[in-house]
């Protein structure tokens, strides 16, 4: 699944090609990916002028003009594909596992593309962005101001789980996935294992920012292509090749000198999910 490096990287594609544009066409080829779709979407956004953009969490926000934010998540295997009107050899006709298409005044083709739909559209107020169902009760975002080690610490008294777990849970920070929780956690030299209980304090002054870097670092370089995802104009990510662990099984950390004295990175499975971290410099 996009996590908030690649969904970052979506928007400002989006947001280049239809800020301040206006949708000359919709057309929407089912009534459903992992929900129904709103009632109406194709009668709304034709017509419509585009006026802004938000992320929160994983989800992006596509602001119009009457007061309406069309929320769009791309889930396990969803893409925006951005292409000139007209490029495609059979434009009127839609691309393969393509399930919504945008038209702009001024020849630009934005089409969702989503094969296993997981992924989903909404129509709701602007006003009421916040109270949507999806979005009421995430957690702050990594890249804001309000996310201190402080506020981390907060939120972490008193948890059992381990770190990894807590930091997945969209409720204690949005938008971090597998990725980007296991390159932060070796950053900050805390063991995935760890309980999150333990990290209020220090721990949480080393870990927030190196949250932060590995995200900002990540969305410099597009993202991480893994499996479905490109960014809007078909371009990969590169931050796939500046993985420090995940991915790296039995491989050498920066930190470390190699065998006898450390057995590389090591891979576990927490909670059904593959978790990569130095057990030599990760405690």
């Amino acid at each position: 699944m996009p996590e908030l490096p690649e969904v970052e990287t979506v928007m400002r594609g989006l947001q280049a090609r239809l800020q301040g544009r206006r949708i000359a066409s919709a057309l929407v080829h089912r009534s459903d990916l992992r929900w129904q779709l709103p009632a109406g979407l194709q009668q709304r956004l034709t017509g419509a002028r585009v006026t802004g953009f938000s992320r929160r969490g994983k989800y992006i926000l596509m602001r119009l003009d009457g007061g309406d934010s069309v929320l769009l998540h791309l889930g396990m295997s969803g893409r925006m594909v951005v292409t000139a009107v007209g490029s495609n050899s059979r434009p009127n006709e839609p691309t393969l596992h393509e399930h919504m298409v945008l038209e702009t005044d001024d020849g630009w083709r934005i089409g969702f593309v989503d094969p296993r739909r997981f992924g989903s559209v909404d129509l709701l107020p602007t006003a009421r962005e916040a109270e949507h169902r999806l979005l009421a009760e995430l957690g702050p975002e990594p890249l804001d101001r309000a996310f201190t080690p402080a506020s981390l610490s907060v939120t972490l008294t008193g948890k059992k789980t381990p770190v990894k777990a807590a930091l997945l849970d969209q409720k204690v920070v949005a938008g971090l996935g597998n990725i980007y929780v296991c390159e932060a956690l070796f950053r900050a030299r805390l063991s995935p294992l760890r309980s999150a209980h333990t990290v209020p304090g220090a721990r949480a002054q080393r870990l927030v920012p190196a949250i932060r870097e590995t995200l900002q670092e990540a969305i410099a370089a597009g993202g991480s292509s893994l499996r479905d995802y490109v960014q809007p104009d078909g371009e990969l990510g590169y931050f796939q090749h500046a993985w420090k662990v995940y991915g790296r099984e039995s491989e050498r950390c920066e930190r470390c000198p190699g065998r006898p004295a450390c057995t590389g990175v090591r891979r576990i499975t927490q909670s059904g999910r593959s978790t990569f971290y130095c057990p030599r410099t990760q405690r």
